[in-house]
């Protein structure tokens, strides 16, 4: 992590994670020499950090809190569920926000299977898109061993989730304690979106190219399966992944090239696939894949050869990569991108189709439109969450921003 991160992180909150760092504690020192530094000039793609213009401020969008949690990274619903809202705390809890009450009985309490600290952790949940039939939900967390673990799980008689009912359907090895990923997202399809980071250190010094780059890992990637039980295998592979039937590669993979992408989400109208990937010492990037051109299928978004649109490997390569559409400078005092959503609450008209997102740093809300020709109209907006550890949103499809020292927000009309 940088000195920056780190001091901005410190005066945020004690103890707090920083969520997705934007690099290890050896980064500096394993960054290859000679690596340059693009600079960031304004383009259709809108590098340069926009101003909060009086525009924005008259839209009128305020957040009000919904309540205050244990380092919370993340929020959802289940589908079509329009009375609670799940509240994803680090250390291994689920808690249930009914009607705006938070209840006193934890959904899910795993705190003796998960090592939490730093980026590690109880890290996101998903519900099955058949939940109210089914009762499945899966959730993500580094298990005691430091290794990632997506594990199934089945909503009990009295409607807490059975803890009995655990069943580990994906383990990946994992040898340092950072760039762990870490959200499950059913998308479009009703297929769950896994994202993984690289594996951790800094650089991606894993293997003589990186996980990010090897189709034979599935670290630094974004997977796409089917995570029912199969023929005695505790998943499927679906067979239009991109990757299935070449040889060397892991069928699950759906896009790579990835340093860490801690949050992604699709366009609940579009379809489009936006993820927010943090980066190493210098750039922080928002990439897209629009619906049209399959969204994101096999896309190579360039991490380690590059690190936004700079070079970071000098003479390695990355096949047909995608330029990230937005980029944020460490100099302007990111350290973390915290990837969110495109709004489609009606009553956050200011937002309409704008996409948010912020950094864990600043903590400044931004938004822009997105589109095959890249972001415009990125704008800074003068709403601040401190610690920014997430975006989410429930069944309405009302957009909430997280903050890791505790509190919960929903964007409001004001």
């Amino acid at each position: 992590m940088t000195r920056r991160a780190r001091a901005a992180i410190a005066l945020g909150a004690a103890a707090v994670m920083a969520v997705g760092c934007g690099s290890g504690g050896d980064d500096t020192a394993s960054r290859p020499a000679g690596a340059a530094t693009a600079s960031a000039a304004p383009t259709t793609t809108a590098a340069a950090r926009p101003t909060a213009t009086a525009a924005a401020r008259r839209r009128g969008v305020g957040l009000a809190r919904v309540g205050s949690f244990a380092s919370p990274v993340y929020v959802t619903s289940p589908p079509g569920d329009t009375h609670r809202l799940f509240v994803v705390e680090q250390a291994g809890t689920i808690r249930v926000v009914r009607d705006g009450r938070t209840l006193a009985r934890p959904f899910l309490e795993i705190h003796p299977l998960v090592t939490s600290g730093g980026e590690q952790g109880l890290l996101s949940m998903a519900f099955a898109p058949d939940y109210a039939r089914s009762g499945l939900f899966y959730v993500y967390y580094t298990d005691t061993d430091q290794n990632q673990r997506v594990v199934e799980y089945r909503r009990g008689r009295d409607g807490a989730a059975d803890p009995g009912s655990a069943r580990l359907v994906l383990e990946m090895d994992d040898s340092e304690s950072n760039h762990n990923g870490g959200l499950l997202l059913f998308g479009p399809d009703r297929l769950l979106y896994i994202g993984t980071g690289d594996g951790g250190g800094g650089g991606d010094l894993h293997g003589p190219r990186g996980n990010a780059q090897n189709l034979g890992s599935l670290l630094g990637k974004i997977l796409r399966i089917d995570p029912r039980r199969s023929g005695g295998r505790p998943y499927s592979v679906p067979r239009d992944n991109p990757f299935v039937g070449r040889s060397g590669a892991r069928r699950e993979i759906y896009a790579y090239g990835l340093r860490n992408p801690w949050r992604f989400s699709f366009d609940r109208r579009t379809r489009d696939l936006i993820i927010g990937d943090v980066g190493q010492n210098a750039w922080e990037e928002i990439d897209f894949a629009p619906r049209s051109r399959g969204a994101g299928r096999g896309a190579n978004f360039g991490w380690r050869p590059f690190e936004g649109r700079a070079r970071y490997t000098p003479g390695e390569s990355a096949p047909g990569h995608v330029d990230p559409v937005i980029v944020r400078s460490h100099d302007d005092g990111n350290c973390s991108i915290t990837g969110g959503v495109v709004v489609r609450d009606p009553a956050v008209a200011g937002l309409e189709g704008r996409y948010v997102f912020g950094d864990f740093c600043r903590g400044r809300i931004e938004s822009a439109r997105l589109g095959s020709r890249g972001a415009f109209g990125v704008r800074e907006s003068n709403l601040r969450v401190s610690s920014l550890s997430s975006f989410g949103q429930d069944a309405r499809g009302r957009v909430y921003a997280v903050s890791l020292e505790g509190p919960v927000y929903r964007f409001v009309p004001k």
